[in-house]
């Protein structure tokens, strides 16, 4: 078996990735989006939540799933609140405010899917909407 991708195949090694720091602890490592395919139709990538940190509530214009690849979560959508743990996942429809956050002692770790190539976020509390992992998209909080 080869490690021979050739295009328009895509290999995402994560140590490989330049990681994007959110803030207090909150980190993103971007795998599949505009910023490394021109034909992309999803947007993927793994965020890392420390103990106590997570996500100001938001939505998005595409859906989007949630894996919880490492840890323990809670997920806020819409109105509904669950408690997740690893190999657990959550679809949230484009649109509707959630948020996922560590309730866990270690590192919580997700895998994410955008049903979209250009994805925005719009932060619930004030309206502002701006990019996916544009700078303006830092925002991690600590104790949510």
């Amino acid at each position: 078996m080869t490690d021979q991708i050739t295009a328009p195949n895509l290999l995402i090694r994560p140590d490989a990735v330049e990681p994007f720091d959110r803030g207090n602890g909150v980190t993103t490592i971007p795998y599949v989006g505009k910023w490394n395919c021109e034909t992309n139709r999803v947007t993927t990538g793994q965020t890392q939540f420390a103990q106590g940190t997570g996500l100001p509530l938001h939505s998005h214009n595409v859906e989007e799933t949630v894996l919880i690849l490492e840890g323990e979560a809670v997920a806020e959508i819409g109105d509904q609140e669950f408690e997740l743990v690893a190999g657990e996942a959550t679809w949230v429809p484009a649109g509707v405010p959630h948020r996922f956050y560590n309730r866990g002692e270690g590192t919580m770790r997700i895998y994410w899917v955008y049903g979209g190539r250009d994805v925005t976020r719009t932060m619930t509390a004030t309206g502002e909407t701006f990019e996916h992992l544009s700078e303006s998209d830092r925002g991690g909080l600590k104790k949510p």
